[in-house]
């Protein structure tokens, strides 16, 4: 399988690196575990974004666009890389965040990832609790056309097709990784949210016939919308890839029951799992993504999810800006 009939803009540092975490594994008494430091892209402090973004700004590119507006969050590492990444390009960039998660610490709305969408210059836009996010991401697309402006629309997440070839690619890297290191990677486990990621390693592992299996811990508190989500991704990736649209249903595979009561609420769990890594490997995790997928990996070794003799392959996201927006709750008592 080859990527380069796709056009895309260089923006990260490939290939992230393949470590193993020896005191981790130990500590756990369960398989093997590695981690795929997609923290280490290089963009705006990095992330796993940085990947999507090569094929999405390359899109961008083609369509002749001057302007790039997307949407997430207040605390989105989306929108923060593609605000590096339209600072790289020399393209305005309009950011449309939702107050989508209920937390008080007066750092929430002032540092983190929107403190450096400002530092990037990107014009911020913050709606007011309950707006249809979307909905105001039209409306401001629509008014930029008429102003003689050429915007290009990045869904949440950079989650469609295209950003998902960045993660068909990171399967491929990961795969030859792997057989250079000699490792047989039997799962890899990762936070999954808008779905892009995770279809994108769906549909590339089956491009390349990898027995990989991808386990998306959800982090949205709605699994059931997610399910659709990546399913519909990761059947539009394969049929841009050439190989049609079907994938086995037995690829999809979401892990249910760690994302806390709300996307970004912080969970004891998550906390725990933060500070263990941080103390048995130097490893910083953010609180809303990385943070909750390694507490989900924690308990899943502990239940007997994976054999002795397996190897983990854990893809950190990134979002490290974002324990800054939760500095109280990350302070000891």
């Amino acid at each position: 399988m080859t990527l380069t009939r796709f056009p895309r803009v260089p923006l990260g540092h490939f290939p992230t690196p393949l470590e193993y975490l020896p005191r981790l594994t130990a500590q756990l008494g369960g398989p093997r575990i590695l981690v795929k430091r997609d923290d280490c892209t290089g963009l705006a402090l990095g992330g796993n974004k940085t990947r999507k973004l090569e094929f999405l700004m390359a899109e961008a590119a083609a369509q002749g666009a001057d302007t790039v507006l997307t949407t997430g969050g207040v605390q989105s590492n989306h929108v923060r890389q593609t605000a590096a990444a339209c600072a790289r390009a020399g393209l305005s960039c309009h950011l449309v965040l939702a107050r989508a998660v209920a937390w008080d610490d007066p750092a929430y709305e002032t540092s983190g990832n929107v403190q450096l969408d400002h530092l990037l210059g990107a014009q911020v836009h913050l709606l007011p609790p309950g707006t249809d996010r979307d909905g105001a991401l039209r409306r401001m697309a629509s008014a930029l056309k008429k102003s003689g402006r050429t915007p290009y629309v990045i869904p949440s997440g950079g989650s469609n097709a295209t950003g998902a070839l960045g993660y068909v690619a990171c399967a491929e890297e990961l795969e030859a990784q792997a057989d250079t290191d000699g490792e047989r990677i039997d799962y890899l486990v990762h936070a999954t949210g808008s779905g892009g990621t995770q279809a994108g390693l769906i549909a590339g592992f089956q491009a390349i016939a990898s027995q990989t299996g991808v386990l998306g811990v959800d982090i949205t508190a709605h699994a059931a919308d997610l399910r659709g989500k990546v399913s519909a991704i990761a059947k539009d990736t394969l049929a841009r890839l050439g190989g049609g649209d079907r994938f086995s249903k037995d690829a999809l595979q979401i892990v249910e029951g760690y994302a806390g009561g709300a996307y970004g609420m912080p969970t004891e769990e998550m906390r725990a799992a933060v500070r263990l890594v941080a103390r048995l490997e130097g490893l910083i995790l953010d609180p809303v993504y990385a943070g909750k997928a390694m507490a989900g990996l924690i308990d899943l070794v502990a239940k007997g999810r994976f054999k002795d003799d397996q190897t983990v392959v854990f893809l950190h996201t990134g979002g490290m800006p974002g324990l800054f927006a939760y500095n109280d709750y990350f302070q000891e008592k």
